[in-house]
């Protein structure tokens, strides 16, 4: 996401590194490149203009100046430069008693009616009914396209065959939806190629009529300036409550997301960042800006990995890791987690200082690599996935016969569980930070470089106890031997039985 911006900023701030002194000369070469970089990142130029200038002031002062490490001072006043361009900004959707409109407009193109499915998607999180409705009477394939959407989601689509007037069609869905008591309304309205006074003053007969309680455009990400135009007309015409940005995940430059609400004054809600229906997220400023600079996104990694981790099964896993386990088990459970189209690749963009290993996977399959890799664990005995240490030669050629795959895949899994699973038991019921220290010994161990040999490291030694947590501990080994022998009995009565594991 970005990368050109990422890229160009990257650029621009090396410059400055290395300097045996930073002086007023090389801050303001520094800070002409940053602003060459948001150029070309298709930023308008007045933004940009404004933008150098806020910054300017504050890093040519004395105290960025004298700082011990003045660029990371300059980095900081960037930062919080580019979170106020974007900020702040409310994703929370207000709810009435009764029934919530919110209206969808966007010129053609831009991704609107796949836009609605993927709101709807995101508002049943909150466990709301919600209705979508088919206003875009221009084109007969988007009112197909929405009920087929809906069917996917498994909510109603309203629509009227034959009608002309898309004003009607809104004001009686939302009747209806007033009728069978459903909490929310989507309305997708007509689109063009381009702005046009129908499609306006439409656009404002509906919205007087229907008084929606929000207003959404959808804008195309990567139309650059052309995004920031169509929002500005927009809002002139309707007062937008905000902007969703669609098709950040192809090579959007950037400068429509930068641009937007300091043109407009209109903020960005959320930011679709794929084709599936559950690519759509709030927008944080803070978290994108963290992208933007290399810095990674721990508040939306922890949001990704609760969206798709069940809690009741994670507050298990952190259990079994305090008690000192970790299984190949529970790695397959880890990984088919994370098993959905592009979310692997999209979780390791969020991780500080990943973006150049996740450039290098840019070509991997690494949802089809998890894949084998749980076929390789499946084709083991539950013996040998709770204790991989026993897998000799033999063993390893028989799994990677039942797997399909070289032995050396199966060579390549375990070292990566040697790897991982003091990492996982070092994380356990240490707080984020402790967590981001053991995701940072995970990446300088080498996993995430393909063919790189996989480092033993070195188990947490952990501190000195108290007679308490000492006795806490050894009841908790205790409760552990019990549940393996448990899991031997079982094992012995089913061989017994005929059945081998």
């Amino acid at each position: 996401m970005f990368e050109s911006l990422q890229d160009g900023l990257k650029s621009a701030l090396k410059t400055l590194q290395g300097k045996a002194k930073l002086s007023e000369g090389n801050m303001r070469e520094g800070l002409a490149a940053v602003e060459q970089a948001l150029l070309e990142a298709d930023v308008s130029y007045a933004v940009a203009q404004d933008f150098i200038a806020h910054v300017s002031e504050k890093a040519l002062g004395q105290k960025v100046l004298l700082a011990l490490d003045p660029v990371q001072q300059l980095m900081a006043i960037i930062y919080q430069e580019l979170v106020a361009i974007l900020g702040p900004v409310d994703s929370a959707i207000p709810l009435r008693k009764e029934v919530t409109v919110l209206m969808m407009c966007g010129l053609q193109g831009s991704g609107k009616t796949t836009t609605c499915g993927k709101l709807t998607k995101l508002l049943q999180q909150n466990k709301k009914s919600v209705m979508l409705v088919a206003a875009d009477l221009q084109r007969p394939a988007a009112i197909e396209q929405l009920h087929v959407i809906g069917g996917q989601l498994g909510v109603p689509v309203y629509s009227e065959p034959g009608q002309q007037d898309p004003v009607s069609v809104c004001t009686n869905a939302v009747a209806k939806a007033r009728k069978d008591q459903i909490a929310l309304v989507v309305l997708d309205t007509a689109g063009r190629l381009a702005i046009d006074q129908e499609l306006m003053d439409q656009l404002v007969r509906i919205d007087k009529r229907v008084g929606p309680d929000q207003v959404y455009l959808v804008v195309d990400g990567m139309t650059g300036q052309d995004a920031v135009n169509s929002a500005k007309a927009f809002n002139e015409a309707l007062e937008l409550d905000g902007v969703i940005m669609t098709k950040l995940d192809g090579d959007a430059r950037g400068g429509a997301l930068l641009s937007v609400k300091q043109v407009t004054g209109v903020p960005i809600k959320f930011i679709g960042t794929g084709e599936h229906l559950d690519a759509l997220e709030p927008f944080r400023p803070e978290g994108m800006v963290s992208r933007i600079l290399g810095q990674g996104d721990i508040v939306g990694l922890a949001q990704m990995a609760r969206s798709v981790i069940d809690e009741t099964a994670q507050k298990e896993m952190e259990a079994k890791l305090q008690a000192g386990e970790f299984t190949l088990d529970d790695f397959k459970k880890q990984l088919k987690s994370v098993l959905q189209p592009g979310l692997m690749t999209k979780m390791l963009g969020l991780l500080p200082g990943m973006g150049e290993i996740q450039k290098m996977m840019s070509g991997v399959d690494a949802e089809g690599d998890a894949k084998r890799v749980v076929g390789i664990i499946d084709s083991m005995t539950a013996q040998e996935r709770r204790n991989p240490k026993i897998i000799d030669p033999s063993r390893r050629n028989r799994i990677a016969r039942g797997a399909g795959v070289q032995v050396a895949e199966v060579n390549g899994l375990l070292k990566q569980y040697e790897t991982m699973a003091p990492i996982m038991r070092a994380m356990a019921g240490k707080s984020m930070m402790g967590r981001m220290q053991a995701i940072q010994d995970i990446q300088k161990s080498g996993m995430f470089n393909p063919g790189a040999k996989m480092p033993k490291i070195k188990g947490d030694t952990g501190k000195r106890l108290t007679s308490k947590e000492r006795a806490e501990m050894k009841k908790r080994r205790e409760k552990e031997l019990r549940r393996k022998q448990r899991e031997q009995k079982s094992d012995r009565d089913r061989r017994q039985d005929g059945d081998v594991a």
